[in-house]
């Protein structure tokens, strides 16, 4: 499994990551919903399981994703500041380049 994280994002998560209270936690990215070939993603700072799989990034975070669920390899976390700031999860590799 596979999970990219932009710099702005991973700026945003580090922040969170380093307090205190979610020392030992991971960051998981998990579905909120899917329908048809595709899915709407949510974030959160969480303990690992044995359903989970933990995927290193490229800025040094580590990622939960459940195993097995295809719709989340290849997720892709990003952070705008325009037109609304905030994280944007998408799928590029199953065609999911945004909401609609």
């Amino acid at each position: 499994m596979n999970c990219k994280i932009t710099r702005n994002a991973a700026k945003i998560l580090k922040a969170e990551l380093d307090k205190p209270e979610h020392e030992g936690k991971y960051l998981r990215v998990y579905i909120t919903h899917s329908h048809g070939d595709h899915a709407h993603y949510g974030l959160g700072i969480d303990d690992q399981t044995e359903k989970d799989e933990l995927i290193s990034t490229d800025k040094e975070i580590d990622v939960l994703l459940e195993k097995d669920v295809d719709l989340l390899d290849g997720v892709m976390i990003d952070y705008l500041y325009t037109p609304e700031e905030g994280f944007v999860v998408t799928n590029p590799t199953k065609g999911n380049h945004g909401d609609h």
